[in-house]
C-alpha cells in the first residue's frame, strides 16, 4: 500500500524492480476505497513523458484534463488511454459512485522511436468496449486492447501489441486466452478466487506466467463472481531509464528533459 498524487491510497503491483521482467509494462496500480479521504484529493496537474497510461474504472468516475487541450470523464467500466509521448501535463480527479471508487492504471512503455510522438488522448465508455459473452453465460471477457476470439480492442499498438482483457466469471469455469508466443503475460485478480495450473493467485497480486515459446496462451480458472485483469505484451528490449514521471532510454535524455522543465539535473 502506498500513496500517490495528492495522497491517494493505492496498491502498487508493478514497479521498477519488475520493469525488465515485464517489459513493455512499467507500472500497475490498483486503487479503490469507500473512504472519500483516501482518494478525493486526486492527482493534480503533473507531467509525463515517454510512455502511455491506461486507466480502467471498475467503479466511480475519473475526470481528465491536459495541456494538449484534451478533457474527458470515464465512468464505471470505461477506459482512458493517454499517450504522453514528448511530454504532457495532466490532472486526474476521481469521484465516487454509490460511495465507492475503484480502478486500475497501467503504464505501457513507448519504443525509442516514438518517445517524441505528439500527445494523444481518448476515453471509451463501457458500451464502446467489445465484450465476449460465453455461450451459456459462464463468463464475459471485456476487450480493452488486443484480441479475444474474433473481437479486437479499440486501441492497437503494433510494436508492443498489448493485450488487456477484463475476465469476469458468472459461474465457475476455465477461460483460455490465446497469446502470441513472444509475449510476456501476467494476471491480476481483483475479485473472488482465480487460479492458474491449480495455484490460486491472491487477490490484488500479480500472477506472472513463465516465458515459454511452446505456450500458445494462458488458462485461468475462476469461481462464480470472480474477476481478473489479463495483461500481455511484446517486449521492447530497450534501455529503461526512469526519473519519476519520465521514462526514456538514456541518462542524457532524462537530463535534457529536466533542463526543459527548468530543473538542474
Amino acid at each position: 500500500m502506498t500513496k500517490d498524487g495528492a495522497g491517494v491510497v493505492l496498491t502498487r503491483l508493478l514497479e521498477s524492480g519488475l520493469q525488465r521482467r515485464l517489459d513493455p509494462f512499467l507500472m500497475l496500480d490498483l486503487f479503490g476505497s469507500d473512504v472519500p479521504e483516501d482518494y478525493l484529493a486526486g492527482f493534480p496537474t503533473h507531467p509525463h513523458r515517454g510512455f502511455e497510461t491506461i486507466t480502467y474504472m471498475l467503479t466511480g468516475r475519473m475526470r481528465h484534463a491536459d495541456s494538449a487541450g484534451h478533457s474527458g470523464v470515464i465512468e464505471s467500466g470505461g477506459m482512458q488511454w493517454m499517450t504522453a509521448g514528448r511530454g504532457i501535463l495532466h490532472s486526474e480527479m476521481p469521484e465516487q459512485e454509490s460511495g465507492r471508487m475503484a480502478g486500475l492504471q497501467l503504464w505501457l512503455n513507448l519504443p525509442a522511436r516514438d518517445k517524441d510522438t505528439p500527445p494523444w488522448y481518448r476515453d471509451f465508455r463501457a458500451e464502446e468496449l467489445p465484450r465476449w459473452r460465453e455461450p451459456g453465460g459462464a463468463y464475459d471477457v471485456v476487450v480493452l486492447a488486443g484480441r479475444y476470439r474474433h473481437l479486437q480492442g479499440p486501441v492497437a499498438r503494433p510494436t508492443t501489441d498489448p493485450y488487456l482483457l477484463d475476465l469476469r466469471w458468472q459461474d465457475a469455469a476455465d477461460i483460455f486466452v490465446e497469446l502470441p508466443t513472444t509475449h510476456v503475460a501476467f494476471a491480476v485478480p481483483y475479485q473472488g478466487t482465480v487460479s492458474a495450473q491449480g495455484k490460486v493467485i491472491p487477490t490484488a497480486h500479480l500472477g506472472i506466467f513463465a516465458d515459454d515459446p511452446e505456450n500458445r496462451g494462458v488458462l485461468l480458472s475462476g469461481e462464480a463472481g470472480s474477476a481478473a485483469l489479463m495483461v500481455a505484451g511484446q517486449p521492447l528490449r530497450e534501455p529503461i531509464v526512469q526519473y519519476g514521471p519520465f521514462v526514456l532510454n538514456s541518462d542524457e535524455a532524462i537530463r535534457e528533459t529536466l533542463r526543459g522543465c527548468g530543473k538542474n539535473p
